[in-house]
């Protein structure tokens, strides 16, 4: 008979994605994600046979089924693209803590030029990000290339200022940039400027 698992996946997968945002990859050793999921080394491997490596990218999935759940469809959902982009703003705040957490995908990455584990799902993840918050803009008449640079650039806005808070040790830049997002990315009227 199976033992019955100590901690739910949802659980563990919160607690090793939250090692992973503070300490990073090469930063989040297996003491330390051991230590947050409260199970020993040996557990941990039979959950994730895999090691750091299936851990990272469980907790990457993880992440983008929130991304898509939270932010991705609600992007492409009903309502006019000023309404849409203030409830993403909203929903990232709660993601990110008010500013508070580090962003998984920056504290995942690896070097530009450098291969490594997630390269691939992570510039999935920014690529549908950008793309769907592209089209949200293009709604308004934006040309496509238009509204596709708005979208990088409300994209680095966020994750510029998720690290500017980090920095500081203030979320006020995070929440600056959530508040400003909707009037960044669209004029007043919630037109292509």
């Amino acid at each position: 008979m199976a033992r019955k698992a100590l901690i739910g996946n949802e659980a563990l997968l919160e607690r090793l994605g939250a090692t992973f945002r503070d300490a990073g990859y090469e930063g989040a050793s297996l003491a330390l994600l051991s230590e947050a999921a409260g199970l020993k080394r040996a557990s941990l491997y039979h959950r994730f046979p895999g090691g750091k490596e299936q851990m990272g990218l469980e907790v990457l999935q993880e992440a983008g089924r929130w991304l898509t759940a939270h932010v991705l469809e609600p992007l492409a959902g009903e309502g006019s693209p000023r309404e849409r982009i203030a409830a993403m703003a909203r929903e990232l705040d709660c993601f990110y803590r008010g500013g508070e957490q580090a962003c998984l995908l920056n504290m995942l990455s690896t070097p530009i030029g450098r291969s490594g584990p997630f390269v691939g799902a992570i510039r999935q993840m920014f690529e549908v990000f950008v793309g769907t918050l592209a089209g949200v803009i293009s709604e308004t008449g934006c040309p496509a290339d238009v509204a596709r640079d708005r979208a990088e650039r409300g994209v680095a806005l966020i994750q510029g200022s998720l690290v500017l808070s980090r920095g500081l040790g203030s979320t006020e830049p995070f929440r600056k940039t959530l508040d400003a997002l909707p009037d960044e990315l669209l004029s007043d009227k919630g037109e292509c400027a």
